[in-house]
């Protein structure tokens, strides 16, 4: 089943419960907290593998990249599914949580999209970017301008780490406006920028398709950093009920599954 909560809602995950198959057995729920594209898709996907090992999942769809951790942390929910290994890591050595990074699971390329330009040669002097505020973001973000010789990142300073005061070259004068992340393709819709980079989830709930939408798209290749992982506290890790979630969310069914759903490109299995 699953549940949408906004971001104006207030969240309460409730407890975990229990159904039976259609031959009456019983299955024991496993709560994931998840972002709706492409997470929730992939998790009702692999619902019919947890099936066969005793379980059924209780999706919480949430908009809200800082909902997710908070509250697998305090136990309302088993696990989340929605963020890159940067993004994870810097949440918790700033918040202290006691979570862990349990297994990668997929890619979802960044792309830059606009109203104004359709190649990345007609980007004036002085344009308008606009991108994430999430610091996690920030690096991501900049590698790839930083790829198309827009601008240069300083020296000894890791791709992860690098914010907008790390930029050392910027030839064109680019003019870099933060937004919250969901706030992106509304920016994108009203125009608001030269170029706007959007995270490929919200890219795909807006009816973007990155391969062909985006004027500059992400490499996403297997060694790429930014893979998408399945969280759970630390004492969860080991248990019996985690364990079968990580293998239906790797497994080979779900990987011809993500390969063929999102065939543009959008999102890649992880190796």
């Amino acid at each position: 089943m699953k549940k949408i909560i906004t971001l104006i809602c207030l969240i309460l995950l409730t407890a975990c419960g229990s159904s039976t198959t259609d031959n009456g057995a019983q299955l024991e729920t496993i709560s994931v907290i998840a972002t709706l594209e492409p997470h929730s898709t992939i998790l009702e996907f692999v619902e019919a593998q947890l099936n066969e090992k005793g379980y059924t999942l209780d999706i919480q769809v949430v908009d809200d990249y800082y909902i997710p951790n908070l509250a697998v942390n305090d136990g309302e929910a088993d696990a989340n599914f929605f963020q890159h290994i940067p993004f994870f890591e810097g949440e918790v050595n700033d918040k202290g949580y006691d979570l862990v990074n349990v297994g990668g699971v997929h890619i979802e390329p960044f792309g830059f999209y606009s109203k104004r330009i359709s190649d990345i040669s007609q980007l004036e002097e002085e344009a308008t970017i606009v991108i994430s505020n999430s610091v996690a973001d920030n690096g991501r973000i900049l590698n790839i301008l930083q790829q198309y010789g827009l601008i240069s990142i300083k020296e000894g300073v890791e791709v992860v780490d690098a914010t907008l005061n790390d930029i050392a070259e910027n030839p064109l004068n680019l003019q870099f406006v933060e937004v919250k992340p969901e706030l992106l393709t509304l920016a994108y819709e009203n125009d608001e920028g030269d170029l706007i980079a959007i995270n490929g989830n919200y890219a795909i709930s807006a009816g973007l398709n990155p391969t062909s939408d985006a004027v500059i798209l992400e490499k996403a290749d297997s060694d790429n950093p930014y893979v998408n992982i399945l969280v759970c506290r630390s004492e969860d890790q080991d248990s019996v009920k985690i364990k079968a979630l990580i293998e239906c969310l790797q497994s080979e069914e779900t990987k011809a599954f993500i390969l063929e759903h999102y065939a543009d490109g959008s999102v890649i299995p992880s190796e």
